[in-house]
């Protein structure tokens, strides 16, 4: 497959944490705080919306790969952004930088790999 997802190509999305989205919520902590799954989730959103107008109705991508650290607590009512940034693109493989933001702080980053799938022949071989 020859991409034509460029490295380089930034998306940005934004969100305001909700109960539903703290680590007692989902289990992975005791505070009422951003969960870690919760912002990874974020993060691969948006890596996925980010290339989503450069593939055919007949393809998305697929999450395989994460590598993140996060770095601080966000309450309930906070408004977070997340870019995710293209840094390598090999065949169906693409690498992203992602990184999440309350403001101009840094809440977490890391790197997310997502690969370039045919949806009815990924369906196919569960």
């Amino acid at each position: 497959m020859d991409s034509i997802i460029p490295s380089g190509h930034i998306g940005v999305k934004t969100i305001r944490v909700s109960a539903d989205m703290t680590a007692t919520k989902f289990g992975s902590g005791l505070v009422d705080v951003f969960a870690t799954p919760a912002m990874i989730a974020f993060m691969e959103t948006t890596a996925l919306h980010s290339i989503s107008s450069f593939l055919t109705e007949t393809l998305t991508s697929v999450g395989t790969e994460v590598n993140i650290k996060h770095l601080r607590a966000s309450p309930v009512g906070r408004d977070l952004r997340c870019e995710s940034k293209v840094i390598e693109v090999n065949g169906k493989k693409i690498v992203f930088e992602v990184a999440v933001f309350d403001e101009d702080v840094l809440v977490g980053h890391g790197t997310h790999t997502r690969y370039v799938v045919d949806k009815e022949k990924f369906m196919l071989k569960l």
